[in-house]
């Protein structure tokens, strides 16, 4: 038990979160800026900046944080299929469960505000279920045979 609580509190963690504060700047204030300033609406918002920092993050973790050595389309394809998985769940939960919430807890709220509010859990959430989907799926290490 102890050896796998200590894989997953490793470098590659350490790094993923460096990884994700630059992918943060990048995407989220985007998402933020698309949202607020160009008036963007939730989902296109939260997609395209999403997008964007994902092709970012396939090549910084790819070759940075996991040092992931396989070739071929299987492993775009797996990141692509992680992303959009978590996107959904993330999002997708945020949108229909802590909206709701947030507007009965912040009632005096602007919907601007619970908008922000909502992107921001959906963000909270994208990050957990995307480090262990590409720690372990995308860009998951072949066991020796």
């Amino acid at each position: 038990m102890k050896e796998k609580f200590r894989m997953l509190f490793d470098e590659k963690l350490w790094k993923f979160l460096l990884v994700g504060v630059l992918n943060t700047l990048v995407g989220n204030g985007l998402m933020f800026l698309l949202a607020n300033v160009a008036g963007v609406p939730y989902w296109p918002a939260t997609g395209l900046s999403n997008g964007l920092a994902s092709v970012m993050s396939y090549f910084l973790n790819r070759y940075f944080t996991f040092k992931y050595q396989g070739t071929g389309w299987e492993t775009v394809l797996r990141f692509a299929l992680n992303i959009a998985v978590c996107y959904g769940v993330a999002y997708g939960l945020a949108y229909s469960l802590a909206k709701p919430l947030l507007q009965l807890i912040f009632s005096d709220l602007t919907e601007k505000g619970i908008k922000n509010l909502t992107m921001l859990v959906g963000m909270c959430l994208f990050v957990v279920c995307n480090y262990f989907g590409q720690r372990f799926f995308a860009f998951r290490e072949k066991k020796a045979e």
